[in-house]
């Protein structure tokens, strides 16, 4: 009984620390780039960072320290063929995502995100890896109608900043689609600890490179900025420990957990957003739209875990099928 109370407490715990990281590291970032004390607006420059500090910290952790392990298999085909358009498309989503940061506020981007499954359901059904029916259509058209009017509800709009967010947002459906495609397909099997290891440097030299002709000469002729090092530090930290939490869900819980927490976070983003920065102003047809559309989400991810559970289901009675046939006696004609 102890036992169990102690691992019931760990999960919670575990689920927490997620929601209280992510929504943390969103806060953090947009304060970093928008302050005028830090005078740090260069989104391509602060991601470029956090994936230079998550490699040199994964390879410190999985081959000096060895406290953690990578997962083994991977070789140069399958890195220059999967793990390159992976990280490729991580850059894009967080280098866009950030930079939506400077024009429109935290809550309507995290507003903005929630077309995230449309966005994948139709990359799928492009690529042949979803099936159009009429239940995912409804459920699609909910999300969209959700997002629309949330938008409308929104009193200092700035497409700049509407345009960056959906093209992070882009970025990110096409990082999922590769993962399915590149990863789960291939029969790679990636903690996220490796996920980091191996895409994280990928991903710093894709942001290295337009970071070189499109804000290093802007942060030249800036002048000195004031962003102390303990700070960048921090910042770095907290994008590190926010991937481990969610190792530490996953590995402590279940798909549908991971999917309830990030549903939890976002109206924690939502609500804090509104009394932590100037520039968010929350309004009834906001929430509105924003109920609606996460509605859907949750529709989505409950038509998503289903279809998962019973491909498992079938999975598993095909392997037990083949392993009761290997056993069976062979007889003579």
């Amino acid at each position: 009984m102890a036992d169990l109370k102690n691992d019931s407490f760990l999960t919670y715990a575990y689920i927490l620390l997620y929601i209280a990281l992510s929504s943390g590291q969103i806060f953090f970032n947009k304060w970093v780039l928008s302050s005028k004390e830090i005078n740090f607006p260069y989104p391509l420059g602060l991601t470029l960072l956090h994936m230079v500090f998550s490699s040199v910290l994964c390879f410190v952790l999985t081959k000096i320290l060895k406290v953690m392990k990578v997962e083994e298999g991977m070789t140069p085909e399958i890195y220059a063929t999967s793990v390159v358009p992976i990280g490729a498309m991580f850059a894009m989503t967080l280098w866009l995502g950030n930079t939506a940061y400077l024009y429109i506020s935290v809550a309507f981007a995290q507003m903005l995100k929630a077309i995230m499954p449309v966005a994948v359901f139709v990359l799928g059904v492009a690529v042949g890896l979803e099936v159009m029916s009429c239940k995912m259509l409804l459920i699609m058209s909910v999300i969209s109608f959700g997002v629309l009017i949330a938008s409308y509800g929104e009193i200092n709009i700035n497409w700049i900043g509407v345009v960056y967010q959906m093209g992070g947002v882009v970025g990110e459906a096409l990082r999922l689609i590769f993962m399915e495609i590149f990863v789960k397909r291939k029969g790679l099997k990636l903690n996220p600890i490796s996920v980091m290891y191996y895409v994280s440097p990928c991903s710093a030299i894709c942001l290295f490179l337009p970071w070189i002709f499109l804000e290093k000469s802007k942060m030249d002729e800036h002048g000195p900025w004031n962003f102390p090092p303990v700070l960048i530090i921090l910042n770095c930290l907290c994008t590190f420990a926010l991937n481990l939490s969610v190792f530490l869900v996953i590995t402590h819980t279940s798909a549908l957990t991971i999917r309830v927490a990030g549903v939890v976070k976002d109206w924690v983003v939502v609500l804090l957003s509104a009394l932590l920065f100037a520039d968010t102003k929350l309004t009834i047809i906001n929430l509105f739209g924003y109920a609606i559309a996460i509605a859907g989400v949750a529709a989505y991810n409950n038509y998503k875990l289903k279809k998962e559970a019973t491909r498992d289901t079938a999975d598993a009675s095909n392997h037990e099928a083949v392993q009761s046939q290997q056993s069976q006696p062979l007889t003579s004609r």
